[in-house]
């Protein structure tokens, strides 16, 4: 079975380690607490018929300023990365723009890029960044776009699922080695501020 890189990049409590959780388990916490570095993890989504699976490797980064500069050491050789942004605060929107600008200058070209506009189960009077604007942004940049909900588990199983149809495609005859941690960091921090809604 393939094994593929996957990177989730963004901002401090805009939802990263909540989207992990939900695809990994299909659960949700309003306690998770905030990675420090980057936390590990993989699992398998079946990509077609014929049972086809392709392994991701996913690498869900702490978006505390102070580890941004560690960021280009998880990014390094992933085949995919989810951008995530929280739909409530447009800083963080304004941020992920700053997040694929990097990434497409130093990943490969080849690299799947999704953004994902997450909280979406939050009320339109929360709502700070509008979809439209958002999926125009993507379209521009050639990025996969959709908006979740780790809360409510919207859209977060089909992001994955998607992006791993497109790597089978991209990768079909070209396997990959596993990006396995030595010594990653798995901790994590309490977390603080951010809206409630997941």
């Amino acid at each position: 079975m393939e094994a593929y890189k996957l990177v989730l990049l963004g901002e401090s409590a805009v939802g990263k380690s909540s989207i992990v959780l939900r695809f990994m388990k299909d659960e949700f916490s309003d306690h998770i607490d905030s990675t420090i570095g980057a936390a590990y993890s993989t699992k398998s989504v079946e990509v077609d018929q014929d049972g086809r699976e392709v392994r991701f490797e996913i690498w869900d980064t702490a978006g505390q300023e102070r580890y941004h500069s560690l960021a280009p050491m998880y990014y390094r050789g992933a085949q995919a990365a989810i951008v995530v942004y929280d739909i409530t605060r447009k800083a963080t929107f304004e941020r992920a723009q700053a997040w694929v600008q990097q990434l497409q200058q130093a990943a490969s070209a080849e690299t799947v890029i999704a953004l994902a506009g997450n909280k979406c189960d939050c009320p339109d009077s929360a709502r700070e960044v509008d979809a439209l604007s958002a999926r125009a942004l993507a379209d521009s940049k050639g990025l996969l776009f959709m908006e979740t909900s780790a809360k409510e588990s919207i859209n977060v199983t089909e992001l994955f699922e998607r992006i791993a149809q497109i790597i089978a495609r991209k990768y079909k005859h070209k396997p990959r080695r596993s990006s396995r941690p030595h010594a990653a960091v798995l901790k994590k921090e309490e977390a603080s501020g951010g809206c409630g809604c997941g």
